[in-house]
């Protein structure tokens, strides 16, 4: 069974603030998506397994412990994705990154995928999936289901905010994936929007509208 893990340390909620706030431009607005994803990459990763190794010190040979090689994947959904994926590079630089672009057909209202380009031993990789606001959580889902047709080793999902009816529908549909969440808020409106939220977070990356 997937759990949900809110990461609600001090500096995500303060950073969090500033990211909802309508003032906060383009600029500021993707420096403090990068730093909560920093923050964020910090206990999405607590689970990661060590091995011990011997080093020397300049007083002494001692035994250390580092990961223990274990690969891992940024999955960035096209946009909004790629605004968290340089703060989780920060502190896992050997990551490979991966890009999965979807979109919604008109007739059918089922998700498409347009675009999918992973590491080429993705089978050998545990995958984190970006995605700042996990609203209804159709583009999680079908980012997900064509993730698993690649048979990597694992998949977790991470997102700055979400409504429960998209943490819901992630659970029914995947209810063996784990998902990181900054905050869970109370609702989506009539137009599928996070209340309280942030707006759109492609637009508010991006500058565009």
């Amino acid at each position: 069974m997937s759990k949900v893990v809110v990461l609600d340390h001090p500096l995500i909620k303060h950073k969090l603030t500033f990211i909802r706030d309508k003032n906060t431009g383009s600029k500021e607005f993707r420096e403090l998506v990068k730093e909560v994803s920093m923050l964020m990459a910090y206990e999405v990763t607590r689970d990661l397994s060590l091995d011990e190794i011997e080093i020397e010190t300049p007083l002494t040979k001692t035994k250390a412990q580092v990961i223990s090689g274990k690969k891992l994947g940024l999955i960035p959904i096209l946009r909004a994705g790629l605004g968290m994926v340089d703060g989780m590079l920060n502190l896992l630089p050997a990551a490979k990154v991966g890009h999965i672009g979807l979109y919604r057909d008109p007739d059918t209202l089922k998700p498409v995928e347009y675009y999918c380009k992973l590491p080429h031993d993705v089978k050998e990789r545990d995958l984190i999936v970006l995605d700042p606001m996990l609203a209804t959580g159709g583009s999680a889902v079908a980012a997900i289901e064509f993730l698993k047709k690649r048979n990597p080793n694992s998949i977790k999902l991470v997102c700055l905010i979400a409504a429960p009816e998209g943490i819901e529908a992630v659970e029914k549909a995947h209810p063996n994936i784990d998902i990181y969440v900054g905050s869970i808020d109370e609702r989506l409106n009539e137009d599928a929007y996070i209340v309280p939220g942030l707006g759109d977070a492609g637009d508010r990356l991006f500058g565009t509208k």
